[in-house]
């Protein structure tokens, strides 16, 4: 049997993308470039800024925004879900953020990132009517 390990999100820019995703998902953060991570991306010719492969590092899988050339062709087939326990609240924080509204539903909302992905807020209960 398999277990889950790590959530890799296509995006435009990592470094933002991951920076947003730290501020929705708590106990996250973007993980830190020591003094060797950084003369590796010198040598590159890149920065923190610049590096196409970002982790997010917190207490379920890693998270790693990398960069691809082809722009999002359409709805995700694979979203993320958030549990707040004040949800609108929480949508208002993230609009704040960058996120913005695509559908409120009874017990759930949906938003999209900065580039545009799909993920939902929802209220913290078992299940779903």
């Amino acid at each position: 049997m398999a277990w889950l390990r790590e959530i890799v999100v296509d995006c435009r820019h990592a470094p933002s993308q991951a920076r947003f995703w730290a501020q929705v998902l708590d106990g996250y953060a973007v993980r830190a470039y020591d003094e060797e991570e950084i003369e590796r991306l010198a040598g590159l010719g890149l920065t923190p800024e610049t590096d196409p492969s970002v982790a997010l590092d917190g207490p379920g899988p890693t998270f790693f925004f990398t960069e691809v050339p082809e722009p999002k062709a359409g709805k995700n087939r694979l979203h993320v879900d958030v549990v707040s326990a004040d949800r609108r609240a929480e949508v208002a924080r993230l609009v704040e953020r960058g996120a913005s509204v695509r559908q409120e539903y009874d017990g759930h909302t949906v938003l999209a990132d900065p580039e545009d992905n799909e993920f939902c807020v929802t209220d913290p209960r078992d299940t779903w009517e």
